[in-house]
């Protein structure tokens, strides 16, 4: 943007991505684009840091032509040489206002401009410190602008906000490389047709994901009617899409097309794939892998979408078990990023590989993790919900919880993911892990007191908040009765009153197990790397990304920390808070949680 004119060649992508990185753009970035494009589109460019292509550059001025790439050296020299003999205008980008606009009208966009940035990064300051930059250009000129941008860019690049995003950005890319996978020369297979089983919310938005991505879709339901709610599920899914700009009316009936509804197996007998949907219940899903097994040809994966049940239950009474994989997306499955790939000891190297090319061709970050109960992120993050339990039988006021997750930067709090997610499936995920886990599960009867008192959480309207239609859910003051309830049945409270805590205690006391756990599964190598933990916490938890995951954000705190803190808890309130011996052992030598096993896989090795 420096120079006096740019060529590009057609489609290609132009971005200032560096907030996505914890940076602010140098080298000026802040200051030419505005004078550019115009102040309102930099700042859009500048804050959601992505890209458009070459031809919308030109229709705003930031390219000056576009020429094929066998043409770009030809057409540039002759640019460059009308530029130097003036029968092209000389311009100097830093000097240009004519698209600024005046200063009210630029003030205007930028005080909307900081309004937007408040509501959608609340818990960085990255891009206030970014519109400060350019606001010290629209007022004070361009050379003025390029100083202060220096020197907050100096300042920014050194803090924990930019060492977090610029490890997540590394650790996402990480995550492609598979040991014994990716690296043995295998090319993926083609997939063409996917049959999935199960039109509830979760079949509907991976069936929308593979259709909107031109893979064809069988969608299997048990009776006309089901079938006709999955299917009129996915229309919706495809629908919003295209309100929301995602997707043109022509993708989207083009999408729509290569979707089918079948009720039996009869036109399975050539997918490339099965994915498995419904609901948890290890009997269901056993039957319906023997089904599968029958109908569909050999060279086909069978993959199950469980989030908890250890697929070795699933695949019991298959023989061989090589192409069976877990699936496992998150909700709503056509928006959310993240694809958990579940392997079991068994599970072809092949069928890994398809899988991850898959989860590339849908626009998801694919994750390959071992096979135990809750995998890699439900596993990580099951003592999330029921550390914030503990502390509300211990007398801690349920919305103080939520309002301190929330200040941390986590979107919700435990108590309204609960809500959203729906109480029968948070009950039958929370005996899973009972059963898995029985020496660390606290069991609290609170939301078997909500079920009895007529709450349902979001279904129904009511839960920890009140739901009402165009309105953002409430905090619902008519449940304290139910909690105290809660507290005479538990009696944890010491003397009966309520523990003093302060916030970062609150905090500390609902994630510090949640650390724990992660490492557990860091010693029983249920994922490659620790880095690949920070991806899923942040794309499947929505753990706030500008902390750089939960395995990065736990060596910030310090191992020692975290370990003294369980160590006291665990003692004061029970083996919930017990340290794990991983733990224990990095807090005592001072080494940290991230850092690779020295020694060869152990005989645990989820891998």
């Amino acid at each position: 943007m420096g120079c006096h004119a740019r060529i590009a060649t057609p489609k290609a992508q132009l971005a200032l991505p560096e907030l996505s990185l914890g940076l602010i753009p140098g080298l000026g970035g802040t200051q030419r684009l505005p004078r550019l494009v115009g102040l309102s589109k930099a700042i859009e460019m500048l804050m959601s840091s992505k890209p458009i292509l070459s031809e919308e550059g030109k229709k705003l001025c930031l390219i000056d032509t576009i020429a094929p790439s066998e043409e770009l050296l030809k057409v540039s020299r002759k640019c460059a040489l009308d530029i130097a003999e003036r029968r092209k205008p000389w311009v100097k980008s830093l000097q240009r206002t004519d698209k600024i606009g005046s200063l009210s009208e630029a003030q205007e966009v930028l005080r909307f401009a900081r309004h937007q940035a408040k509501r959608t990064a609340p818990n960085s300051s990255l891009h206030q410190a970014c519109l400060d930059v350019i606001e010290e250009g629209i007022l004070h000129g361009g050379y003025k602008g390029l100083l202060k941008e220096d020197k907050v860019f100096r300042e920014i690049v050194l803090s924990d906000i930019s060492k977090g995003l610029v490890h997540l950005f590394f650790a996402q890319r990480a995550t492609s490389k598979v040991p014994k996978v990716t690296d043995v020369g295998l090319k993926p297979r083609q997939i063409k047709k996917v049959g999935v089983i199960g039109g509830g919310l979760m079949g509907c938005g991976i069936a929308t994901a593979l259709i909107v991505s031109n893979i064809c879709v069988l969608l299997k339901e048990l009776n006309s009617d089901y079938l006709l709610k999955g299917i009129k599920r996915i229309q919706a899914n495809v629908g919003g899409l295209v309100t929301r700009g995602k997707l043109t009316k022509d993708k989207a009936d083009k999408a729509l097309s290569i979707l089918k509804g079948v009720l039996d197996y009869s036109e399975f007998k050539d997918v490339d794939m099965v994915i498995e949907a419904v609901i948890e219940n290890v009997g269901l899903k056993q039957k319906i892998f023997s089904e599968i097994e029958k109908a569909c040809p050999p060279h086909c994966i069978l993959a199950t979408n469980t989030s908890t049940i250890d697929l070795n239950l699933i695949a019991d009474k298959l023989n061989p078990q090589d192409r069976v994989i877990g699936a496992h997306f998150f909700s709503p499955a056509h928006v959310m990023p993240l694809l958990e790939i579940v392997r079991t000891q068994k599970t072809s190297p092949q069928v890994i590989l398809d899988l991850m090319t898959i989860g590339k061709v849908i626009n998801k970050v694919p994750v390959v993790v071992g096979n135990c109960t809750g995998f890699a992120v439900n596993r990580t993050f099951f003592p999330y919900t029921q550390g914030a339990h503990l502390l509300v039988n211990l007398g801690v006021d349920l919305f103080r919880i939520e309002g301190v997750i929330t200040n941390f930067g986590l979107p919700m709090g435990p108590f309204q993911l609960q809500d959203v997610s729906g109480y029968g499936v948070f009950l039958a995920v929370w005996k899973e892990f009972a059963k898995a886990f029985p020496d660390r599960v606290f069991m609290s009867p609170l939301i078997e007191l909500f079920m009895k008192n007529g709450r349902n959480g979001k279904i129904n309207g009511k839960g920890y908040y009140i739901y009402e239609k165009g309105s953002k859910p409430k905090p619902d003051p008519s449940i304290l009765p139910i909690i105290e309830e809660c507290r005479r049945q538990t009696k944890l409270m010491p003397a009966g009153k309520p523990i003093t805590i302060s916030d970062k205690e609150i905090l500390e006391m609902v994630l510090f197990p949640v650390v724990n756990e992660a490492c557990r599964v860091l010693d029983e190598e249920v994922v490659v790397r620790a880095s690949d933990l920070d991806t899923t916490s942040v794309l499947g938890m929505s753990f706030p990304s500008h902390r750089g995951g939960i395995v990065f954000w736990a060596d910030t705190v310090g191992a020692n920390h975290v370990y003294k803190s369980l160590k006291e808890w665990s003692e004061a309130y029970g083996s919930f808070y017990k340290p794990s011996k991983y733990l224990e052992e990095r807090a005592i030598k001072g080494i940290p949680l991230s850092a690779a096993a020295t020694s060869s896989p152990s005989s645990k090795s989820r891998l």
